[in-house]
């Protein structure tokens, strides 16, 4: 019997009352753009707002909790872009889609920074099991621009080691995510692809937690995914709402780790999935794969920022209930 884990990859919509707030509050600073130098009142306010987000997830009966990821100005480029050797430039489109980043424009050495880690050790030490969120190295690499290091390869290595060092300063926590829709929307290609799970590897190697690599927006490739079934991670995670006939491809043709991440939830879309539906698509990804999984994280395929808080709190709740039900099942 597949132990089902109820989480998401983080990055959560503000309350609404957070949302005015804050607008007051940063109203007043340059480009009203997070830089890791808040004052005492908009820290004030989002430690309110990550108590909301976080009582939610309780609420809700998730098995992991995240911290929200509330003070980020995107979806994956803020560990870079509130670096002090990192510079902000232009606003550039993420992927093919309607979100958007400033252009993290690194321009002296990659040291930890503490920054995610502060946001980690703020979470109630009470709320439950603890998931930390980062950007996967490869994807990071690939977002931003090196003015730096001057060579892709010793780049990467550089935003890997960045991100091992920052999970080095993380409170105790019980499973990793590392987001690498990078993978999926510009893959590194064959002189590459050993690379960036070498990569992948480094950061692992910095947590004694469970690492879940979550890819999104499509499939892996499949030379890509053959590689990346090389990390030396404990669950790889699949967009089953975006192509779930390409991802059930990669687990057949090449197999997968002992546990998965299993995006079932679509988290760019208002309607609300049922829990029943939820556990449906378990069953039916399942049914067709060759794979018998320890664990599976039930999540959304992607980050929840998109949705309104309502709908937002009724997705938490569909995946808290699926893993209730596989219980009562039991």
């Amino acid at each position: 019997m597949t132990e089902l884990v109820a989480t998401t990859p983080g990055l959560y919509p503000l309350p609404d009352w957070a949302k005015e707030e804050l607008s007051e509050l940063k109203g007043h600073q340059k480009g009203d753009l997070i830089g890791g130098d808040e004052g005492a009142e908009i820290v004030d306010a989002y430690g309110r707002a990550r108590s909301d987000v976080v009582d939610a997830q309780v609420d809700a009966g998730l098995d992991r909790i995240v911290e929200g990821q509330l003070r980020w100005d995107d979806m994956l480029a803020h560990p870079l872009t509130i670096h002090e050797n990192v510079e902000t430039g232009g606003i550039v489109r993420y992927y093919d889609n309607n979100n958007f980043y400033r252009d993290p424009q690194v321009e002296g050495e990659l040291t930890p920074s503490g920054d995610v880690a502060a946001e980690l050790a703020a979470v109630d030490a009470d709320a439950g099991g603890l998931q930390a969120v980062l950007p996967g190295p490869y994807s990071l690499a690939d977002l931003a621009t090196d003015e730096y290091y001057g060579d892709e390869a010793d780049f990467l290595d550089a935003v890997a080691d960045y991100l091992a060092g920052e999970i080095e300063g993380f409170t105790p926590h019980e499973t990793l995510f590392l987001l690498e829709p990078s993978l999926v929307e510009s893959p590194p290609g064959e002189d590459a692809d050993e690379h960036a799970s070498e990569a992948i590897d480094r950061v692992a190697a910095a947590t004694e937690a469970e690492v879940v690599v979550h890819t999104y927006w499509g499939a892996v490739p499949e030379k890509t995914y053959a590689h990346l079934m090389d990390a030396d991670v404990d669950a790889i995670g699949f967009d089953f709402v975006t192509d779930a006939d390409a991802s059930l491809y990669n687990i057949n043709e090449y197999g997968t780790t002992d546990r998965v991440a299993l995006g079932l939830v679509d988290g760019q879309n208002t309607l609300v999935e049922s829990p029943e539906t939820v556990r449906d698509r378990v069953e039916w990804i399942e049914e067709r794969t060759h794979a018998d999984f320890e664990r599976a994280y039930l999540t959304s395929n992607t980050e929840l920022f998109y949705l309104p808080v309502n709908k937002f709190e009724e997705k938490l709740a569909a995946l808290g209930d699926a893993a209730a039900l596989a219980e009562v099942d039991a």
